[in-house]
C-alpha cells in the first residue's frame, strides 16, 4: 500500500478542526503521528486529545491496503471519542458535567486518573474514585487563573456612554455577564417606583421581552417579587437609618387618609431636612395603618413611634399637620414627648406648624359658597359629556367648529378647590359650545346660564392669586418658608383692595374670606418671619415692608420688635449649642485645632506695642454673626426669581456665618404644608386598587415607603395620578 493514504486522511480530520479554532492548519507527516503502545505500556495516555488515533490504524509492516483504509476511515468517524471497536465491551462515557473542568485535562497513567491544571500545568491525583474536590480546592487557590481572571475582567468590561445623566446608578463599566441576581433587584426597584403589580413579572409578553435579550433570563414568580421587595425595603430602610444618625434636625409632616377599597384609614409620617451639600431632602419614613377612635393621642402615639423607630426621637424640630382638632391635641403631647427627649428650640414655637395651604382652602371654600349651585351644574355638564364617546365627539366638533382650541374639559375634587378651580377655569372657555351642545342633545339639563358664567369669571380671576400661592408654597422640592410672607401678601392687598367693590356678589365673597384671613393671620407668624429674614434676598426690611401692610400702626411694629428678639434669642441658642460643641457640622467656633502656634517670643516682646494700641483702637465689641448678616445690604434678586436658590446662598456663605448658617438650614427645611403627605395619597389609590384591597398593611408600608426611597434613588420624579379628562379625539383637519 501506497503511504500516500494516510496524509488524506489527516487532511479530512484537519479540515474538520481547523474552521472551530479559526487558523490553518497543514496535514501532518505520516511519520509525526505518535504509536500509542498496549496497555501494558508505561506510556500516558491523554484522553481528551483532540485526535486520539488506535495503534491499529496505521502498520507499515501490515500487508494489504483495504484493511489500512478501513481502519484509517472508522478512526475519522470515531475521532474524539474513543477508539476503533476491537471487539470488546466498553461503557460509553459519561459528559463531564462539573464547571471544575473548565480549567483542567484529564490524564490516565497506569490505571490512575489524573487531572493538570490548564493554567500553572500542575497534576493532581484523582484516586480511583475520581472526586473532583481537589480540582476545586486548586481552582480557587491557582495563583495563575486569578491573575487571568482579573486581566480578562479589566479588558472585557465594556464602557457605555450614557446617553444623558438621567438615572445616574447606572454604571457605564459593565462586564458584559448576565447577573440574573441583579436583574431581579432591578425588577423590585422597577414595581415599586412605578406601583406595578407583582404580577407583572408573569406576564407571557414581558418575558418573551426579555428571553430575546437575555436568553439566560428566568421566569419571575408574584411570591418570588414580592419577597424580592421586602429585601429592597429592607436594605433601604437599614441604608436611611444611617444617613438619619448624621442628621441634627428633622422636621416632620403627617396626614391621614382613608382607602376607599380596604375600608381602613392609614397615616403617612414624612421627614425633612437638608444634608451635608445642603439640598433639601424628603423621605416617607412611616406609612401605617391607625386604628379607631383616631384622636390626639392615637396620633401622638403613632409619631411617637415612628420617631423612635427611626433614632430620631431627640431631633424632631417641628411638625407640620393640618388645622383639625385632634391635631392640635396630638401636637400638644408630642411637644411634650419630645421636650423630654431634647430641648425645643425658640422655647417650642416653631414646633407646631398649620399647614398654610389648608388654611388658604377654607379662605377659598368659604369665598365659594354663593357659587356651590352653579359649580354643581358645571360639574354636571362635564360628566354629562364624558358618559359616551359619541357625546364627547359631539362636544368636540362643536369646539372646533367655533374655532375654540383644545378639546378636553377636567374632572374636578370636590374637597380641594385648586382642582375646582382648575375644572372651572377649563370649563370657562367652552361657555359657548355648552348651549349649542343643549340644543343637540336633548337629554342636557344642567347648561349654566350667561350670568352663571358672569359669575364664574369674576371668582376666576380673585382665585387666580390664591391659585399661584398656593402651588408656589406647596413645593417639597425647594424650601417654601421663606416663600410665605410675599405671597400672603399679596393675598392682603387683593382682598383690601376688593372688600369694598361696587359688585355685591364680589364684596359679599371678598367680606366671608377676610374674615377667615384676619382668624387665622391675626397673630404674628413666627415662623414666616424668620424664614423671611433669613433669606439674604428680603432679611428684616421684609419684616418692615410688609407688616405695616397687613397690621395696624400699633400691631405693625409690637409685631417687628417681637420678631426681632425672638430671632436674636434663637441665635444665641445656637451659639451656645456651637460653643459646647453639641451643634451640627459647620457649626463649630472652635478651629484653633487646625492652627500651628509660633514658638514662645520672649518676655520683653513689645511691651509698649499693646499700650500704643489701646490708645488708638476703639472698644467697639466684635459683631455677632447675625447682626452682621442683617447690616449688609440684601441680595439683589436678579431679573429671573427662578434663578435664585437660598440655601446654594447660604452654602457659599457658610464660612462667613458657621452658626448662622446652620439656623438657616434649619429654619428652610420646615415645610408650611403638609403637601408632601398628601402626595402620597395619589400613590395609595393605586397602590391599594380594587384588585389589591386584601393586602396586609405592613405590605402596603413596604410599598409605598420602598417606592419612594427608590424613587430618591434613581433621581425618578413620581407622576401625580391625572385626572379625568374629556377624550381627545382626531377630527379632520384638526
Amino acid at each position: 500500500m501506497e503511504g500516500s493514504s494516510i496524509p488524506s486522511t489527516s487532511d479530512s480530520v484537519v479540515g474538520a478542526i481547523a474552521p472551530r479554532i479559526g487558523m490553518s492548519i497543514s496535514p501532518p507527516e505520516v511519520s509525526s503521528i505518535p504509536h500509542v503502545s498496549g496497555t501494558d505500556s508505561s506510556t500516558p495516555v491523554m484522553i481528551n486529545s483532540p485526535v486520539f488515533v488506535s495503534r491499529d490504524t496505521y502498520d507499515p509492516t501490515q500487508e494489504g491496503g483495504e484493511t489500512q483504509q478501513e481502519g484509517t476511515e472508522d478512526t475519522n468517524r470515531q475521532q474524539g471519542d474513543e477508539a476503533e471497536d476491537d471487539g470488546k465491551f466498553r461503557v460509553p462515557k459519561r459528559n463531564k458535567t462539573s464547571e471544575a473542568w473548565e480549567d483542567f485535562d484529564d490524564l490516565e497513567e497506569n490505571g490512575i486518573y489524573y487531572a493538570i491544571c490548564k493554567h500553572c500545568s500542575k497534576k493532581l491525583n484523582r484516586g480511583k474514585t475520581k472526586q473532583t474536590s481537589s480540582m476545586w480546592r486548586h481552582r480557587e487557590n491557582c495563583s495563575v487563573r486569578k491573575a487571568k481572571l482579573r486581566k480578562a475582567e479589566r479588558q472585557t468590561k465594556i464602557n457605555f456612554q450614557q446617553a444623558n445623566e438621567r438615572f445616574p446608578t447606572v454604571p457605564s463599566l459593565h462586564t458584559g455577564k448576565f447577573d440574573m441576581e441583579t436583574m431581579r433587584e432591578a425588577a423590585a426597584h422597577w414595581i415599586l417606583m412605578h406601583e406595578h403589580p407583582f404580577t407583572i413579572l408573569e406576564e407571557e409578553g414581558f418575558n418573551i421581552m426579555m428571553k430575546r435579550g437575555w436568553p439566560e433570563w428566568q421566569k419571575i414568580s408574584r411570591m418570588t417579587a414580592k419577597k424580592d421587595c421586602t429585601q429592597v425595603y429592607e436594605i433601604e430602610k437599614k441604608k436611611l437609618k444611617n444617613l438619619l444618625r448624621h442628621v441634627q434636625k428633622v422636621s416632620l409632616t403627617t396626614d391621614m387618609w382613608k382607602s376607599k377599597n380596604q375600608k381602613i384609614e392609614y397615616m403617612v409620617v414624612t421627614g425633612h431636612w437638608i444634608d451635608g451639600n445642603w439640598k433639601l431632602q424628603k423621605r416617607v419614613l412611616n406609612f401605617v395603618h391607625i386604628r379607631p377612635p383616631r384622636r390626639g393621642v392615637e396620633i401622638s402615639d403613632a409619631v411617637f413611634k415612628c420617631a423612635k423607630e427611626w433614632g430620631i426621637e431627640g431631633k424632631i424640630h417641628t411638625i407640620s399637620v393640618d388645622n383639625a382638632s385632634n391635631n392640635d391635641v396630638a401636637v400638644r403631647l408630642l411637644k411634650d414627648d419630645f421636650g423630654r427627649c431634647k430641648k425645643l428650640l425658640g422655647g417650642g414655637k416653631l414646633f407646631h406648624v398649620r399647614c398654610c395651604a389648608h388654611i388658604l382652602n377654607l379662605m377659598v371654600q368659604d369665598g365659594l359658597k354663593d357659587i356651590v349651585d352653579i359649580c354643581e351644574n358645571i360639574r354636571d355638564s362635564v360628566d354629562f359629556v364624558n358618559k359616551s364617546d359619541g357625546r364627547a365627539l359631539l362636544f368636540a366638533e362643536i369646539a372646533q367648529h367655533l374655532q375654540i382650541p383644545g378639546n378636553k374639559s377636567l374632572h374636578d375634587c370636590r374637597t380641594r378647590w385648586n382642582s375646582t378651580y382648575e375644572m372651572l377655569n377649563c370649563a370657562i372657555k367652552y361657555k359657548e359650545v355648552f348651549p349649542r351642545f343643549q340644543v343637540r342633545e336633548p337629554l342636557y339639563e344642567s347648561c349654566p346660564s350667561s350670568e352663571d358664567w358672569e359669575k364664574v369669571e369674576k371668582v376666576c380671576t380673585i382665585l387666580e392669586k390664591f391659585y399661584t400661592a398656593t402651588h408656589i408654597i406647596s413645593g417639597s422640592e425647594y424650601p417654601t418658608s421663606n416663600l410665605f410672607l410675599p405671597e400672603i401678601l399679596k393675598v392682603k392687598k387683593l382682598l383690601d383692595a376688593r372688600v369694598n367693590d361696587e359688585d355685591d356678589f364680589v364684596r359679599s365673597m371678598i367680606t366671608r374670606m377676610k374674615l377667615k384671613f384676619d382668624k387665622y393671620w391675626k397673630e404674628c407668624n413666627f415662623l414666616m418671619s424668620i424664614a423671611a429674614i433669613l433669606d439674604p434676598r428680603q432679611k428684616m426690611r421684609a419684616i418692615e415692608f410688609a407688616f405695616p401692610k397687613m397690621y395696624s400702626a400699633y400691631e405693625a411694629q409690637e409685631n417687628i420688635t417681637y420678631v426681632r428678639k425672638a430671632i436674636f434669642e434663637l441665635y444665641d441658642e445656637y451659639v451656645a449649642m456651637a460653643t459646647s460643641g453639641s451643634a451640627g457640622t459647620g457649626c463649630s467656633l472652635n478651629p484653633a485645632s487646625e492652627i500651628v502656634c509660633p514658638p514662645r517670643a520672649s518676655a520683653d516682646y513689645w511691651d509698649d506695642l499693646d499700650e500704643y494700641c489701646g490708645e488708638l483702637e476703639s472698644d467697639e465689641p466684635h459683631k455677632s454673626e447675625l447682626v452682621d448678616y442683617l447690616d449688609k445690604p440684601r441680595q439683589l434678586p436678579g431679573q429671573n426669581l427662578k434663578d435664585f436658590n437660598c440655601l446654594d446662598w447660604w452654602k457659599i456663605n457658610r464660612s462667613a456665618y458657621p452658626v448662622l448658617s446652620q439656623l438657616a438650614a434649619d429654619v428652610l427645611a420646615i415645610p408650611i404644608t403638609t403637601v408632601a403627605s398628601e402626595a402620597t395619597f395619589s400613590a395609595g389609590t393605586r397602590v391599594i386598587d380594587s384588585y389589591r384591597a386584601s393586602l396586609a398593611p405592613k405590605t402596603v408600608q413596604t410599598l409605598m415607603c420602598a417606592g419612594d426611597w427608590c424613587r430618591n434613588l434613581h433621581g425618578v420624579k413620581k407622576k401625580l395620578k391625572p385626572q379625568k379628562a374629556l377624550k381627545e379625539y382626531e377630527l379632520p383637519n384638526a
